[in-house]
């Protein structure tokens, strides 16, 4: 059954998905970033090029020719890539297709948008009996 990570109260989301993808990435594990949102999936695109500010996070479209040889993936469709073990959800919506990865990571903004559809993920996820672990990332920055 798929574990699921939430990562709350991040200042901001796009640059912890960086960190989550780089210490992936750092692990061995593919990576697959779920950003249906056009513009999402554009900046965290954009991002992972200047993330850290000495480097970068090897990443591409799921789509790409390059796609079976990159281990960060970033998708707007349900398409599950084969040897990709983590989902990182970017959407305001569950992924429909988490259940098909061993973890899933949730990153969850401070605003109050974005706290409640974190919420209601939250809640879906623990109704459905998933193993959830809860990391609040302003007590680590505190």
């Amino acid at each position: 059954m798929t574990t699921i990570d939430f990562y709350f109260n991040a200042a901001d989301r796009l640059q912890v998905a960086c960190r989550l993808a780089a210490k992936a990435m750092a692990d061995g594990k593919r990576m697959l970033v779920y950003a249906p949102d056009a513009d999402v999936a554009a900046r965290v695109d954009k991002l992972m090029w200047t993330w850290p500010a000495t480097g970068f996070v090897p990443h591409c479209p799921v789509e790409d020719a390059l796609a079976a040889e990159t281990p960060i993936l970033i998708s707007r469709t349900e398409d599950v890539p084969p040897n990709c073990a983590l989902l990182l959800n970017l959407d305001a919506a569950c992924p429909p297709h988490f259940a098909s990865f061993e973890r899933l990571f949730e990153v969850v903004g401070a605003d109050e948008v974005e706290k409640e559809t974190g919420r209601s993920r939250y809640k879906l996820y623990r109704s459905r009996g998933y193993a959830i672990a809860s990391h609040d990332l302003a007590a680590a920055n505190g």
